[in-house]
């Protein structure tokens, strides 16, 4: 708790929280148990990508009703962030990965299934997406978030957490695979992603709360 000195017992206890650390604890046994090294890592936190922009989409469609302007930002979401992604997954592949020439030229949804299915990254894939709907569920909906975020914030939120936290987990990349991937190095950068992920969370949360909202008012 000493990197959160300000949140409480009760802000710790969140269900989205403890999902959130689970789901990221997830890759400890990959790296402990299946040998994962840099790629399968830094694979499947850019897998994550993808989980945050279905739930983003998802949650254009519950604020529709809502907040007057979201419908036609989402085919234009679809398409900005999935090249987004796509080009950052290429950068993944290429620069940490076996490249993209061994594996058949450009990549397609092929590609990313079968890199997935080789490095076992399922179950972790699947603990990310179940942390994720909890968010939703607990925070966007059960909290009312929906109510008070703009389309505007729909539509830009996901870029400024992705771009911050994936640049550090790629410099912590370089440095780990510099290393030649040594276990501990590879637990540190687990460890980053969980702190720099929760600190996205709960900022996130901070922004779109109640108590935020009644100032503004």
């Amino acid at each position: 708790m000493r990197f959160f000195p300000n949140l409480t017992a009760a802000e710790w206890r969140r269900p989205s929280v403890i999902a959130l650390i689970l789901a990221n604890l997830v890759p400890v046994g990959g790296v402990l148990f299946f040998g994962w090294e840099v790629f399968p890592l830094l694979f499947l936190f850019w897998s994550e990508n993808v989980i945050i922009g279905a739930f983003n989409v998802l949650r254009m469609i519950f604020a529709m009703p809502f907040q007057i302007g979201v419908l036609p930002l989402i085919p234009f979401f679809c398409v900005h962030y999935g090249l987004f992604t796509f080009v950052h997954g290429v950068f993944v592949i290429e620069l940490f990965g076996s490249g993209l020439k061994s594996r058949g030229g450009f990549p397609g949804p092929e590609t990313f299934w079968e890199i997935m299915r080789e490095n076992h990254l399922g179950w972790a894939v699947l603990g990310l997406a179940v942390s994720r709907g909890i968010s939703f569920a607990t925070n966007y909906v059960g909290q009312g978030e929906f109510r008070r975020i703009t389309p505007g914030q729909l539509m830009g939120q996901p870029y400024g957490r992705i771009v911050v936290l994936h640049i550090a987990i790629l410099g912590g990349g370089f440095l780990v695979q510099a290393l030649h991937s040594p276990v501990f190095g590879l637990l540190l950068l687990v460890a980053l992603k969980i702190l720099l992920d929760l600190a996205g969370h709960l900022h996130e949360r901070s922004k779109f709360s109640v108590k935020d909202t009644v100032k503004v008012d």
